[in-house]
This record gives structure tokens, C-alpha cells and sequence, in this order.
């Protein structure tokens, strides 16, 4: 039987998204908050039905969010899977950090009643330019950065190709570690039987996704989200230079500079399109394409608005 790719996000939410497994959750959070602290574990945690966050581009899609938390004391958690770098994720956790906390307050009420709001994201690609795997991103004075201007915002990465690359992992003493080995599609049956004999609760979240594994619906319902996936993937990394190679043949086949101009400015249609309707939003395919802003933007209005 396949070992299911705990980085699906699909599979990610079933094992860390809902109520029955809110213990798998809970001991994910404080291996990524707390490391090692328990005076300061979270032991009261609510995982929160609402998936959707307020429209958030001109094609009127519902930005997603994996799985979304409440502590006792009201602060959120909003845990995000990455697998493809679409070069916007700084954006992109502002932005769903934003909403979230936006919606912390009902209108009357006074801004002290905002609670903190805490995003992590775990990429399946680099994105910090930094060495170290897990960062955390807190608001600072430039020059005394002892001093913290909030605590309400707080956004953790946690890149697994970094976390690969460690020659020694600690797995015994780093309980973050271990549960990045979970989330790894490329362990081994010896190296999972170290892990689960090592953590009482990544053995609970082993055999979850065995049974996942071995559903014949689970199973239909992943393979079809890898596929959109790796479409995705797949348009962002070559559909881009494809099309508007494609778009340069079109027009040299016909002969005149008509042609040829018609032909790229048709395949840059098709492009923006394509990709505006994958949720990027235009400045992002701007930059991907090489094509310039005002060109995007002329392009949405004609065809989309």
C-alpha cells in the first residue's frame, strides 16, 4: 500500500484539520511555537470550522486557507502548505494574516478586544534567504531589535528542502524535526519505524495515515488534488516560456509583422487568463511572464471585468 504524501494538502487537513485528530494538531503547534518549552505547551486549542477568508481578487475565488485554530486565550493559528514557489509568499501570509485578524474585531468594538495571529507556512521549496530551515518573522525596531513593537503578528517558514540537508538531526531531542520527518514523501519503512517508536504521538498520526492510505475515496480524492497540483506546478515552471514561444512561432509563420505581433499578443491572453485563474494576482504574473504590468492589467479589464 502507497504511503499518501502527507504535504497534500488534502491529506494535510485530514490529519491535522479536524476534530478528531486535534491531538496530532496540538503536538505539530508546539514543536513549531514552543520548542521544548512546556511551562508554555498549548493544552486548550480549538480547531475552527471556517475555511474560507473574504474574497480576495478580481475572479471572486475564495482564498483557502489549510487549517485554521483558536487557543484558549483567542489567539489564532493558521497553519498554510506550499508545495509550488509562486514567488509571492511574503505577500500572500500578510495578506491571510490580515484577513484573519481583521476579522478579529466586530465593528463597534475597540482595537485592544484584536487577538494575535500566528501563520505558518511549510514550503516544499526555498524561500528565506537564509541557511537556518524554520524562521520566525516578529514586528521589530530596525536598530533595537530587542524591542518588539506587538506581539499580535508572528509568521513562521519552514522550508523542508533546508531541513533535508541537515547532516545531523537531532531526532531525539528536536521534536519539530521528528515531525518534519513525518511530513516527508521520501522516508523509508526503517526510518519511519525509528520515528514512530521514538514519538507516541507521531505513531497516532502514523497510523491515521495508514488508514487514509488503504480508503479507496481518500485515496481518488488525493490523486485527483496531486494532479492539480502538478498542473499547476507544470504551468508555472514551463506553460509560461512555452506560450509565448509559441505565440513568437504564430507570428513569424505568417510572415508579417501583423502576424507576428497578433500571434504573441493572443498567446499573452491565454497566458494571463490561464494564470489568473489559478489565483495568482496580476503584479505576480507580471513579473512571471515578463510581460509588463499595464499589459496585464489591460488584458484582465478587456477580458475579465
Amino acid at each position: 500500500m502507497e504511503r499518501l504524501r502527507p504535504l497534500n494538502d488534502f491529506i494535510f487537513k485530514k490529519l491535522f484539520g479536524e476534530a478528531d485528530n486535534i491531538d496530532n494538531l496540538k503536538s505539530l503547534l508546539n514543536a513549531i511555537l514552543n520548542k521544548g518549552n512546556t511551562e508554555e505547551e498549548l493544552v486548550d486549542l480549538e480547531i475552527l470550522n471556517e475555511k474560507e477568508l473574504i474574497t480576495d481578487n478580481i475572479t471572486d475565488k475564495k482564498g483557502i486557507i489549510d487549517v485554521l485554530a483558536k487557543t484558549k486565550v483567542g489567539t489564532q493559528i493558521n497553519i498554510e502548505v506550499q508545495l509550488t514557489d509562486q514567488d509571492n509568499m511574503d505577500k500572500r501570509t500578510l495578506f491571510y494574516w490580515s484577513r484573519i485578524y481583521n476579522r478579529g474585531i466586530i465593528k463597534g468594538e475597540d482595537y485592544s478586544n484584536l487577538n494575535k495571529v500566528i501563520t505558518i507556512n511549510i514550503l516544499d521549496f526555498n524561500y528565506i534567504d537564509l541557511e537556518k530551515y524554520h524562521t520566525t518573522f516578529t514586528l521589530r525596531e530596525n536598530e533595537y531589535n530587542n524591542y518588539k513593537l506587538t506581539d499580535v503578528l508572528e509568521v513562521h517558514f519552514i522550508e523542508m528542502p533546508k531541513f533535508k540537508k541537515i547532516p545531523n538531526k537531532d531526532l531525539e531531542k528536536d521534536r519539530l524535526q521528528r515531525w518534519m520527518m513525518f511530513l516527508r514523501n521520501d522516508l523509508s519503512e526503517k526510518e519511519l519505524e525509528v520515528l514512530i517508536n521514538m514519538d507516541k504521538d507521531i505513531k497516532i498520526a502514523e497510523e491515521k495515515l495508514e488508514y487514509l492510505s488503504g480508503d479507496p475515496e481518500t485515496q481518488e480524492l488525493y490523486f485527483e488534488r496531486e494532479r492539480a497540483l502538478h498542473e499547476k506546478a507544470n504551468l508555472i515552471s514551463t506553460g509560461i516560456r512555452k506560450g509565448r514561444e509559441e505565440g513568437r512561432q504564430e507570428g513569424r509563420q505568417e510572415g508579417r509583422q501583423e502576424g507576428r505581433q497578433e500571434g504573441i499578443e493572443q498567446r499573452d491572453t491565454e497566458i494571463v487568463l490561464n494564470m489568473l485563474g489559478e489565483g495568482l494576482d496580476e503584479t505576480v504574473i507580471a513579473k512571471l511572464t515578463k510581460i509588463d504590468l499595464e499589459k496585464v492589467r489591460e488584458i484582465i479589464n478587456n477580458y475579465v471585468n
